[in-house]
């Protein structure tokens, strides 16, 4: 040693204080020089490792030498340290010492001298202290047990902490001393007055002293509790593990939540002791907790409990960023002390594994400390002082010992499980020490479970000791084998095998919980193991319901044996086959036996060969001849009668009824007396007779339900009630049953609400007892009740030693009550030893009822603690109950005396505590709560901490969450801490008076948060949720994004882990979107799930009801539905009819009828109703006239055929009724219908003899009539009809003859004339109008509006040039309004300013776009500096305002709200906004820093106008929202232009990631009408079984050449229907209008058979429906021509072939009813022709309209048409209207002899867009000549009506036009292609430029270039090249089109084109493009593909063709334009 201390002084120049350090050392290590083995281990280091590490015998004699060292040597080496500590003392020792132990703990080698001798006098000096603690525990120690009396050990501070019991004679003595000494104690004012200054004084002088004295140890522990309690916070992902309660105040410590924990810290230390109960209930803690070992937060799983404070190897410790430190160290905190900061300093370094070194280094010294203090001894021998190692630390770290020498190698510490789990050894030793068991359970819980929980044989040792009953509940809730502890201790034949063994409650609790179900049935079928239970009184809690335990229904039984019996396809050995199965087989499966086996002739004469079998072959020639029926459906009175979910359900009153009818008992029990239901109930009128039925309780018909006497004979719990009513209605039979079967009599009393059976009996065997109290008991000394006798079995003295059990104690009060109270209510020890049992507390309260009762004063007795509180006058609210009753403890009457006197001085202490000190405090209560709540969880105290300070907590969140702003904390509280707080909601046993007040937070959520927050919360909140949402819903407000997120939550998240939610979430079962819906988790088999669905199906839309029918069809399998019996529709109800066409279709006819009832209550899919029309009416031959009504348009889809069978019986006029309504509801019929069922009638060969009745009966088939049927009817048939006519769409050639017949006796201009006249006003004709009031065309104004078709354009236009010529038309907008859109703009001009200034109903009126800008301009004049918020205020004329006014409003209030209103505005205007408004829209916001914020706020329309450019640099979010925009309004996506429409849904789905990988249902649906818009290669990728289940919804898609190729090529893949040829009629019905897209080689191989003209009419029918659907409409105009006609080939083709026109087949002759159905361009022109003439004629003007008749059928039915009507010139007006098209092929000479003198012939010829120029000269002559008109002279209408035909006059003629009238004409005239020459054209512009016209061009605006359309191709060039941006941005994408190549390139220069807008470059012809310099090419490029790197043109059919300009001639182009546009002008 000597050379070693050389050694330092030289190699480290050690001072003179450094040696006397080393020499204290040194001194301290001599200490243990008397065992020289031990001493190098006790010098080994902290981090020092060994390879032998000692065992603990050698740690043994290591304590047992250090006893024997001289403590006068610890004097010398204390006097050593002394003399060095002064000096260090000065050397800043004491700052730096937090700093010393932190790097002394965390086990560093280089922490310096000071460091060593700190080490070394910790630990070599520690040995007297922890002996002093020894001593000091052992004076705690109990004395020796006495006999019958188990005391557990406890120390000195278990004590008070109640960790032990605390009942012992000395405190009782020391209770009853203090007790006496305050009785006595005498009070007067001024001792009181002494009292209450001394403690005045006393706090006054604390709040100076205390903060100083306080604060830094606060800090210490403050900083070691952030350290070990990790607060928990949202990640990345937003997750957030769930936080436990003392967590939760930290957080809120750090967070400023106002804890207030003073009033909790009294109830905890001196809270009454728990009332004791004998039975579960809300007011008493389960008996499940009798190995609960902990708060309920305690023993959940490991995810939420994350951090036990109290453990040493913990590895989930929080950063220095997390605590106070990191504040602190930052300067925005100073620290309390200079200590503080010096540890802070000290830990910040740290890396994580040193923090982790340090906590378990500090745990172990600080565990080593207190445990002489917490553990109890092994015995309480006092000379044994020695202290025991409680905890090392684990084999990876270790203890603290003395600093080693420099040179020396330290050695490991020895583990945990060496030290102390020694589980080997546990086994041997006769006892294990219960601390010891909790250490080894909490710190090395996988080896406990796996040593102990998994060891049956250790568990049944262990347990013997009472102390640990808590290991059931540990193992049980642990990853031990569960199965093996079943069993291992749940052998319920050996607890039966010794029935005098009672059960432990434990063991009981134990297997109930893991193996419930088999022993409830145990106990409920075996009387013997019932009572041997329940003998145990502690068991009575556990007594199950055994009327749940029936027998399964007879339904699934049958199933089972039918099942495995009847297994026919395995019926191989007819030997094998008994007489037993073939008789179970024919009583239960008879149809299957009849068709297996009777109708199979070879295996049943195998069967006959056995003489037994003889009888059946009678059996199967009955049962072939008469097949057998299936059995009625049987009443399941579990399934309806489930009682628990009628409160949250409507119930039928037939259920209602048929429960009354067959479960009268459980319906009086769970309706009759349960009143909430009842009346929910009754107040349905129908069930107004539960009144009288259920008060009428006592009716015989009861009794045999009731009195179900064979039952009692098991061990069941019968209620009270029950016995009462059968002993008072059957009092014979129930005392012959019950008072003469003692086991029946014992069952019952094992609910002690039944003793009054013994008084009972005891009466009907002897009428002479009395029902009283009679002699000195209930029953008298001799009473004898059934074997019961109180004087021989009530023997109350020895109650004392051998308490009775809980039956013995009811029966002795019930039946011995005077002898009980004397003898029992008395005896204070006796009734103390009551109190303590669970089954007996009620004595004492009953006992002191009785006394209060019977006592003669009526003073209530004395009670000290009462008397103490008002003897020093204090006023606390306390209840004196418990203490003041008979045998109350004195220990809980000082209690309360403690508490009020504690609760009395608060007020004044708080009011004389400074703020500074109030904060002081308020921290160390928090600081101490966080401790004990600690220590709860780790069992280390029993005070209820938890339940103390539930309300606090409670009372601070609430306070807390009513003043926080910021959100982000409020989430933190609800996502991270809601389970911890929902679960103190619940833990108590009252209940707070805003119980909601979480709840309602989660209704405040943020949008972004309501997902990440309501999938933390447990299944308990959001059960609380789900019902706070039921009932407030109405008044929450809550948005239906909120509503979709959060169910969206509840189905994915929670229902998956809790099924029952289902019912509760019924409320927003509506607000579910259908991809949620679809993620349901299997719960298709329940009932209630079933009827919960069903009864919300019909408040939800389409998509979510098929939605559920796709989820419900995963369960629904073909074979569940062709077995599910006659009533299958029925009992599953609503949902079978939005199943999935796939399983719909394999309905039978029979299910169908027999749930008609369902089927109409719904809406069925057209495939449906076609199916189930064809299914029924093509099986069925005798349906009635009733299952016609119930069927209804249904009969509409049935084949003709079908229907004409019922012809001459009465169901024939239904049928007939039925297709009448069907026309009149606009269905489309077959012709062949119509006509076999109508119009074939023998009637109709003589209109003019059909009774007007009939005529409006068949009003709706007068169209197909045609004209010569309408003809020859007569005004007085029309009149009486005219009503029914006026809501027909005839054509307007019908229209007008009928209108014609009318008119001359209903003048139409008498009041109401027009109105009348409904949809025929199309028939009026436009001359007729002209002379009609403004006031009969304004009164007819609104209801002409109302019908389609709508008027003509002459008529329109005559209409509205007549009103808007007076002035008072300002006053008539709203009558005016439907005629706005063809009111002429130089009509509107004129009354700009009155319009502006004098009516105040201009800005609500639906203008067209150019007359809201007219309107828009004379505003500005009005209000020239018009600001953004007046611009809100101009309402629908909004969509005219200019860009620069546009752009003006956008930077004056530039901030976000104000864009935002701006935007929503221009959304709201009732028409589609002008392409230009929309590009300055873009084109301005874009360069704002909010675009992307605003995206989702431009609508569909104007985001739609964004270059794909662009588009495709959005990211996810962005494209999501585009996509969601383009979804709900997909209107403006059809319009785009082809190409745009595929780029643009390429680039989303490239951004979404739908781009690779099956083509899901889910991405199609989310992408909605844009899904068919995919490449070739992601749609052929599209999931199969989505698309053969979904064609009817397929079909309503818009495809493209490539995709329907692709879809005739999926429909014949083997997953989907397969070869064409093995096609059948329900696929026919499926493929639908998809048989068009089939090549016609396919089309050829499906059977002709199916292909019957019905089908064939049905399918163009479909066609023509999405032809003329919203999609269908704009599909179709996004096709060119040459599409067109492809479609129209297929279609031509599909008719003829099936016909037989293209095998040589006779041709069919189509009907012209055949015709309207499908088309005349289809059939051969010889088949028109060879129509009959009234046929011909008929459909003569839908010949005309076909705008597919070719040149031949032209000349071919012109020839027919002159044959029928004669020559041409003898052609009346309405035949010329009728010809239309067909009149192309007259020739010159015929069209001159035209008669063209009215405006409907004329506008029928101005239509045709194919004459030629000699045509249309003689046309415009003839029309001259017919209307005896010049130029000069044609108005506007006339112009209008002349239309095409306009371009026949001669540009002389053209200059005579009124250029007023041609003006109001341009409107329709504009939207013409009209074939003028451009010399013609610029005639036509010529006359807008008239001074009363337009003005000059260069006072256009864009208001009148939109006006004029196409007409706008004729300006001049000089004008055209001088026009400036807001005249180009009106000019039409027609009119560009229109320019000729070679004048557009000359007018329209680069800077010209870069103004174009999308729609106009993409109008740009191909000859126009080629006529363009390089420069003009570049600048259309640019505008086509703006801040592109490379040009795209989006018109061709490529994607991304670039265009191919030299790049040589690109720079000189935007050279070029660099040149020009600064300079404008130069020449």
């Amino acid at each position: 040693m000597q050379t070693q201390k050389i050694q330092r002084k030289t190699s480290h120049g050690a001072t003179k204080l450094e040696e006397d350090i080393w020499k204290v050392i040194d001194q301290i290590h001599a200490l243990s020089k008397e065992n020289k083995n031990a001493y190098p281990n006790l010098k080994s280091g902290i981090n020092s490792k060994s390879d032998h590490p000692m065992d603990s015998t050698s740690w043994a004699n290591i304590f047992t030498k250090l006893e024997k060292i001289d403590l006068n040597a610890y004097f010398g080496a204390l006097s050593s340290l002394y003399a060095v500590l002064d000096p260090m003392l000065k050397d800043r020792f004491i700052e730096n010492l937090p700093k010393t132990l932190v790097c002394i703990l965390s086990g560093r080698q280089d922490c310096g001298l000071e460091a060593e001798l700190t080490k070394t006098v910790s630990l070599g000096l520690g040995k007297p202290f922890l002996m002093s603690l020894s001593s000091l525990r052992s004076q705690t120690c109990s004395p020796p047990e006495t006999e019958g009396r188990e005391e557990e050990p406890r120390s000195f501070l278990r004590s008070y902490l109640r960790m032990g019991d605390l009942t012992t004679a000395e405190q009782n003595g020391f209770e009853e001393m203090v007790l006496s000494m305050l009785s006595h104690l005498p009070l007067s004012g001024n001792l009181i007055s002494a009292l209450n200054n001394m403690v005045d004084t006393a706090v006054t002088y604390l709040s100076q002293i205390v903060v100083k004295v306080v604060q830094t140890p606060m800090d210490y522990v403050k900083i070691g509790l952030q350290y070990g309690i990790r607060i928990p916070s949202i990640d990345e992902n937003e997750q957030c593990y769930q936080g436990d309660l003392k967590q939760l105040i930290m957080w809120g410590m750090i967070h400023n939540v106002s804890w207030s924990f003073g009033n909790s810290l009294v109830d905890i230390f001196l809270a009454p002791e728990p009332s004791l109960c004998s039975y579960p209930g809300p007011d008493c803690q389960s008996p499940h907790s009798v190995f609960s070992r902990g708060y309920e937060g305690a023993n959940n799983d490991s995810e939420d409990n994350h951090d036990i404070l109290f453990k040493c190897d913990q590895h989930n410790l929080a950063r220095i960023n997390d605590t106070m430190c990191a504040d602190i160290l930052s300067g925005s905190r100073s620290a309390s002390s200079t200590s503080v900061f010096t540890l802070c300093q000290a830990l910040s370094p740290l890396t994580p594994a040193e923090i982790e070194q340090v906590w378990s280094n500090t745990c172990y010294a600080i565990q080593a400390l207190v445990a002489p203090l917490l553990s109890g001894p092994s015995n309480c021998d006092l000379g044994d002082t020695q202290p025991t190692l409680v905890q090392p630390s684990p084999s990876n770290t270790s203890a603290v010992p003395p600093p080693p020498p420099p040179a020396r190698v330290a050695r490991a510490a020895l583990s945990l499980n060496l030290l102390v789990c020694n589980y080997a050894n546990w086994s041997e030793n006769s006892a294990v020490d219960a601390g010891v068991l909790t250490l080894c359970s909490d710190n090395d819980r996988e080896e406990f479970v796996r040593q102990v929980c998994n060891d049956a044989t250790l568990m049944k040792k262990l347990l013997s000791d009472r102390k640990n009953s808590w290991l059931w509940g540990y193992c049980s809730n642990s990853s031990a084998d569960l199965e093996y502890m079943v069993s291992q201790f749940c052998r319920y034949e050996s607890w039966m095998a010794q029935p005098t063994v009672m059960v432990d409650a434990s063991l009981l609790a134990f297997c109930w919980s893991l193996d419930g179900d088999r022993l409830k049935m145990l106990i409920c079928q075996d009387v013997g193991f019932f009572n041997m239970l329940f003998s145990n009184p502690q068991n009575i809690w556990l007594i199950p319901n055994c009327t749940e335990i029936r027998p399964p229904p007879v339904e699934n039984n049958m199933n089972n044996l039918v099942a495995d019996s009847c297994r026919y396809s395995q019926w191989h050995d007819v030997t094998l086959i008994t007489l037993d199965v073939m008789s179970l087989c024919i009583r239960l499966d008879p149809h299957g036996f009849s068709a297996e086996i009777c109708s199979n002739q070879t295996f049943l004469s195998e069967l006959l060969r056995n003489d037994a079998n003889a009888w059946l072959e009678q059996h199967c020639a009955t049962a072939l001849s008469a097949p057998p029926t299936d059995p009625p459906s049987v009443f399941s009175t579990p399934d309806w009668c489930d009682y628990h979910t009628w409160m949250e359900r409507q119930v039928d009153p037939t259920v209602i009824g048929l429960c009354w009818q067959h479960d009268q008992l459980a319906f009086q029990k769970n309706v009759c007396c349960n009143m909430p239901l009842f009346e929910k109930l009754t107040m349905e009128p129908q069930n107004e007779w539960l009144m009288s039925s259920c008060s009428d309780k006592e009716t015989m018909e009861v009794l045999p339900q009731v009195c179900k006497y064979p039952d009692w004979s098991h061990p069941i719990i019968v209620d009270m009630t029950e016995l009462a009513l059968c002993a008072e209605l059957d009092p014979h039979n129930f005392t012959a049953v019950v008072c003469s079967n003692s086991t029946i009599l014992d069952n019952l009393l094992a609910n002690l609400d039944n003793t009054w059976l013994l008084q009972h009996c005891a009466n009907a065997s002897n009428p002479a007892v009395g029902s009283g109290t009679g002699g000195e008991g209930g029953g008298g000394e001799g009473g004898d009740l059934m074997g019961f006798r109180p004087s021989v079995q009530c023997q109350y003295s020895s109650w004392s030693t051998d308490l009775p059990d809980a039956t013995l104690l009811a029966l002795c009060w019930d039946y011995d009550q005077v002898n009980f109270a004397s003898s029992v209510c008395h005896d204070a020890i006796l009734l103390s030893l009551l109190a303590q049992e669970p089954y007996s507390v009620w004595v004492s309260t009953l006992c002191a009822s009785y006394s209060i009762a019977n006592s003669t004063t009526s003073e209530p007795e004395s009670c000290l603690a009462r008397q103490l509180v008002r003897k020093f006058n204090w006023t606390c609210s306390v209840d004196f109950t418990s203490v003041c009753r008979p045998g109350a403890s004195q220990r809980e009457a000082l209690r309360v005396i403690l508490r009020c006197w504690v609760k009395t001085l608060r007020p004044r202490v708080e009011e004389l505590l400074t703020q500074p000190m109030a904060l002081v405090l308020d921290q160390a209560v928090s600081l101490t709560v966080v401790i004990m709540v600690a220590l709860e969880e780790s069992q280390m105290t029993s005070l209820r901490v938890t339940e103390n300070i539930r309300l606090s907590v409670l009372e601070a969140v609430v306070l807390y969450l009513e003043r926080e702003t910021n959100f982000d904390n409020k989430r933190v509280l609800l996502q991270c801490f809601g389970k911890v707080l929902t679960s103190l909601m619940q833990t108590g046993r009252d209940v707070t008076s805003d119980g909601f007040f979480l709840i309602k937070e989660y209704f405040r959520l943020l949008p972004d948060s309501v997902r990440p927050v309501l999938s933390a919360v447990d299944v308990t909140t959001v059960r609380q949720i789900l019902q706070y949402y039921s009932r407030n819903k109405d008044t929450l407000q809550l948005t239906s994004e909120y509503l979709s997120t959060m169910v969206s939550v509840m189905f994915q998240v929670h229902l998956v882990k809790d099924f029952s939610l289902f019912p509760e979430l019924a409320p927003l079962l509506c607000k579910a979107s259908p991809a949620d819906i679809q993620a349901l988790p299997p719960l298709q088999t329940s009932t209630n799930v079933r009827e919960t669905i069903n009864n919300n199906l019909l408040l939800m839309s389409m998509a979510q009801r098929q939605a559920f029918g796709r989820w419900y069809s995963q369960a629904m399998g073909p074979l569940n539905i062709t077995s599910g019996g006659l009533s299958f529709i029925r009992d599953t109800g609503n949902l079978i009819v939005y199943l999935p066409f796939h399983n719909f279709q394999h309905l039978s006819a029979a299910q169908l009828l027999e749930g008609l009832e369902v089927l109409e209550s719904n809406i069925l899919s057209p495939l449906q109703q076609e199916f189930v029309a064809q299914r029924l009416f093509g099986t069925y031959r005798n349906l009635t006239a009733d299952h016609f009504t119930r069927l209804g348009n249904l009969s509409c889809l049935a084949d003709p055929d079908d229907l004409l069978v019922y012809r001459g019986s009465e169901t024939f006029s239904v049928i007939q009724d039925t297709i009448l309504t069907c026309a009149r509801q606009g269905h489309r019929l077959p012709s062949h219908m119509i006509s076999s069922l109508f119009l074939n009638s023998s009637e109709f060969a003589s209109p003019a003899s059909i009774h007007p009745d009939r005529l409006a009966e068949l009003a709706h088939f007068l169209p197909l009539l045609g004209v010569d049927f309408l003809q020859d009817l007569s005004q007085s048939q029309l009149l009486p009809v005219l009503p029914a006519l006026a809501s027909v769409s005839f054509t307007t050639t019908q229209a007008s003859i009928i209108v014609g017949k009318i008119s001359s006796s209903n003048t139409l201009s008498a009041p109401g004339g027009l109105q009348v006249l409904g949809s025929l006003i199309i028939g009026v004709k436009a001359e007729t109008l002209w002379t009609l009031t403004a006031d009969t065309l304004l009164m007819s104004l609104p209801a002409m509006a109302l019908h389609t078709p709508a008027l003509s354009p002459p008529q329109a236009n005559v209409i509205a040039t007549k009103l808007w010529s007076s002035p008072a038309v300002i006053g008539w907008l709203h009558k005016v309004e439907p005629l706005l859109a063809s009111t002429p703009l130089l009509s509107v001009l004129p009354r700009t300013r009155l319009l502006v200034t004098n009516s105040t109903s201009t800005f609500i009126r639906h203008w067209n776009t150019q007359q809201a800008k007219a309107i828009f301009n004379e505003v500005l004049v009005v209000k020239p500096k018009l600001n953004p918020e007046e611009f809100l205020t101009v309402g629908t004329v909004g969509q005219g305002v200019a860009c620069r006014r546009l752009k003006k409003f956008f930077y004056t209030n530039p901030s976000t709200s104000s864009l935002r209103r701006i935007l929503a505005f221009l959304r709201e205007q009732p028409g589609p906004l002008h392409m230009s408004l929309k590009k300055c829209v873009i084109e301005e916001l874009y360069h704002f820093e909010v675009f992307s914020d605003l995206l989702g706020d431009l609508g569909a329309e104007i985001a739609l106008t964004l270059p794909v450019s662009s588009i495709k640099k959005f990211p996810v979010a962005l494209m999501d929202t585009l996509r969601r925009m383009v979804i709900q309004d997909p209107h403006h996506f059809l319009q785009l232009p082809r190409t745009k429409q595929e780029l643009l849904v390429d680039k989303m789905v490239q951004r979404l990631g739908m781009y690779t990988g099956v083509f899901t249902e889910r991405e199609f649906r989310s992408l909605g009408v844009m899904a068919t818009f995919v490449v070739d290669e992601v749609f052929v990728q599209l999931d199969r079984r989505f698309f053969v289940y979904n064609l009817d919804f397929l079909q309503g898609f818009c495809y493209t050449a490539a995709k329907r190729d692709l879809v005739a090529h999926m429909l014949e893949e083997p997953q989907a229907f397969g070869p064409v040829q093995h096609w059948d009629q329900v696929i026919l019905n499926q493929v639908d209008r998809f048989l068009f897209f089939l090549p016609r080689a396919k089309l050829q191989e499906i059977s002709p058979d199916l292909m019957t003209l019905g089908r064939i009419e049905r399918l163009f029918l479909s066609q023509r429906e999405w032809e003329n659907g919203d999609v269908g409409l704009h599909c179709m105009k996004g096709r060119n021509q040459s599409e067109k006609s492809k479609l129209f080939e297929k279609q031509q083709f599909v008719l003829q072939f099936f016909l037989g026109f293209l095998t040589g087949a006779p041709g069919l002759i189509p009907s012209c009813e055949t015709l309207h159905t499908t088309a005349p361009s289809l059939w051969p022109a010889q088949s028109l022709t060879d129509m009959s003439t009234a046929a011909f004629s008929n459909c003569l003007e839908l010949m005309g309209q076909d705008p597919f008749i070719t040149s031949y059928q032209h000349s071919v039915l012109l020839k027919k048409a002159k044959e029928v009507h004669g020559p041409v010139a003898s052609f009346s007006p309405s035949v010329v209207a009728q010809l239309g098209g067909l009149a192309v092929g007259l020739s010159t000479e015929e069209l001159g002899t035209l008669h063209l003198s009215e405006l409907s012939s004329i506008y029928s010829l101005g239509s045709v867009t194919t004459w030629s120029n000699r045509q249309l000269a003689v046309l415009f002559h003839t029309v001259l000549n017919s209307t005896k008109m010049t130029p000069s002279q044609l108005d506007s209408s006339t112009l209008v009506a002349v239309g095409h035909i306009v371009c026949g006059a001669t540009t002389a003629e053209m200059h005579k036009f009124n250029a007023v009238e041609f003006t109001k004409a341009v409107l329709w005239l504009g939207q013409l292609r009209l074939p003028c020459s451009e010399e013609q054209l610029l005639a036509l512009v010529g006359l807008l430029t008239h001074s009363l016209a337009f003005g000059p061009t260069s006072s256009w605006g864009t208001d009148v270039f939109i006006e004029i359309g196409a007409l706008a191709a004729g300006l001049p060039d000089m004008s055209m090249s001088a026009l400036v941006k807001e005249q180009i941005e009106g000019i039409t994408p027609l009119a560009i089109s229109m320019v000729p190549p070679e004048k557009f390139a000359v007018v329209f220069d680069q800077s010209h084109i870069s103004m174009f807008s999308y729609e106009q470059a993409v109008a740009v012809t191909e000859d126009q493009r080629s006529e363009l310099s390089p420069v003009q090419q570049t600048a259309l490029a640019m505008v086509l593909t703006p801040w592109e790197n490379r040009p795209v043109d989006f018109r061709g059919r490529s994607f991304g063709l670039a265009l191919s300009p030299c790049p040589l001639c690109l720079l000189l182009g935007v050279l070029m334009l660099l040149i020009l546009v600064p300079c404008p002008a130069m020449p």
